[in-house]
């Protein structure tokens, strides 16, 4: 089999990449979901707080996703729906398991919307027994608002990530008692705003710099023990404290899909994880490109939407005989700042820098420089780690230089 374009994955990011694609002109597109349904991650997401970047409305996911789903369905995009890839080549060849058998699609070029999965109790050594009643957040999302299962009664959670608090607030209007949510960090991994609608207004306590010690409980869990941590997160001896629970929630990170793009070569991020990219969401490899959740970790769906967007406008262009982005200068990263996509530009276009700090700041400045030379400065009356920060270049700042770094200072 043939195709234009295959894009990988039809969560948000996915569909949205084929609707952007399909309107720049490319008329053969395949779409790859190895779930049994459209919309990803997005179905299980029956809270609010979608959509307000581009629909100026709060929308839950499903509404969010379905909105896609609707437009895609008019489009006539096909897509495979329990369907695999299991690999990919440089050459862009992909193999696919799918209810229709084993198909090999050659596509000339590849979108990646893969997401991301979820960080998982042996990834973090939590010491104690093996019990049931041990889940990871999005797991007990999918058993409560996909199942209608109620995980457990008494319950905390490791981790202040999204997913985790917001998990806290479902927990705790579904009947359940939230007896503490615990962070190994200083400070809270989610947004301000889930902190304040999922944690405060219902009076759950959050432990920053404690973690999980111990797990008890043979068949089921019984209890857990947490400590306070020191800077090298080792547990304080004296600091534990005893919740009796029979359910252990853990938010403990996200980890970006990437198999595939190992598999085909594309050079990776050892900090995000996910694909080198340039400011075309190009990988290093020519015709492949990556977008959402598997390229970085997004605050909200609507950037991870128009992230996706640039990434099928940009296939399009390459599939119609554009030039692929060879001129590659790299976007490297100074003090205070964690990770920069993309990883590379061409000086050529403008650039969309999304940008996340290492830790808390205050009455700082976020400095973009090409060499000595400041090329852009923003000041800011705080950053957090949480909350991704969106810097765009334009192409007359960014003309002539051969490399920018971004950096946190003074002033």
């Amino acid at each position: 089999m043939r195709k234009d374009l295959v894009v990988v994955g039809a969560g948000p990011a996915g569909i949205a990449a084929a609707l952007k694609a399909r309107e720049k002109g490319v008329k053969d597109i395949l779409l790859v979901e190895r779930a049994e349904r459209l919309g990803g991650i997005l179905n299980q997401c029956v809270h609010d707080g979608f959509g307000l970047e581009l629909f100026k409305t709060a929308l839950t996911g499903p509404e969010y996703a379905q909105s896609y789903i609707d437009r895609l369905e008019k489009e006539k995009i096909p897509y495979l729906l329990n369907a695999t890839v299991t690999s990919l080549t440089p050459g862009k060849t992909l193999t696919i398991v799918s209810p229709q058998g084993l198909l090999e699609v050659s596509a000339k070029a590849v979108i990646l919307a893969t997401g991301c999965r979820e960080r998982t109790r042996e990834m973090i050594h939590i010491p104690g027994t093996r019990p049931a009643g041990v889940y990871t957040a999005g797991c007990a999302q999918n058993l409560i608002n996909i199942l209608g299962v109620l995980p457990g009664r008494s319950v905390v959670i490791l981790g202040s990530g999204d997913i985790g608090l917001i998990m806290a607030r479902r927990l705790t209007l579904e009947g359940a008692r939230v007896l503490a949510v615990v962070e190994i960090l200083p400070y809270a991994s989610g947004l301000r705003r889930n902190i304040v609608q999922c944690l405060e207004d219902y009076n759950i306590p959050l432990f920053l710099s404690h973690t999980v010690v111990d797990v008890k409980g043979s068949k089921r869990l019984e209890g857990v023990t947490i400590a306070q941590v020191d800077d090298p997160f080792k547990p304080i001896a004296g600091t534990e404290k005893e919740f009796v629970c029979d359910t252990l929630l853990l938010s403990v990170g996200l980890i970006p899909e990437n198999e595939l793009a190992e598999k085909a070569g594309v050079e990776m991020d050892s900090v995000t994880a996910g694909p080198s990219v340039n400011e075309f969401n190009e990988t290093t490899v020519p015709g492949i490109y990556a977008a959402g959740n598997t390229l970085q970790v997004h605050d909200l769906v609507d950037w991870a939407t128009l992230e996706a967007e640039n990434a099928g406008e940009q296939a399009a262009d390459y599939i119609h005989g554009g030039v692929s982005g060879k001129r590659r200068f790299r976007i490297s990263t100074g003090h205070g700042v964690r990770q920069a996509v993309p990883q590379y530009y061409s000086g050529e276009h403008d650039v969309l820098l999304s940008l996340r700090v290492s830790v808390p700041f205050r009455g700082k400045t976020l400095a973009v420089r090409a060499g000595e030379a400041v090329i852009k400065k923003m000041s800011y009356a705080e950053l957090n780690p949480a909350e991704m920060q969106r810097v765009k270049l334009s192409k007359d700042e960014v003309k002539g230089t051969r490399g920018l770094s971004v950096s946190i200072e003074d002033g």
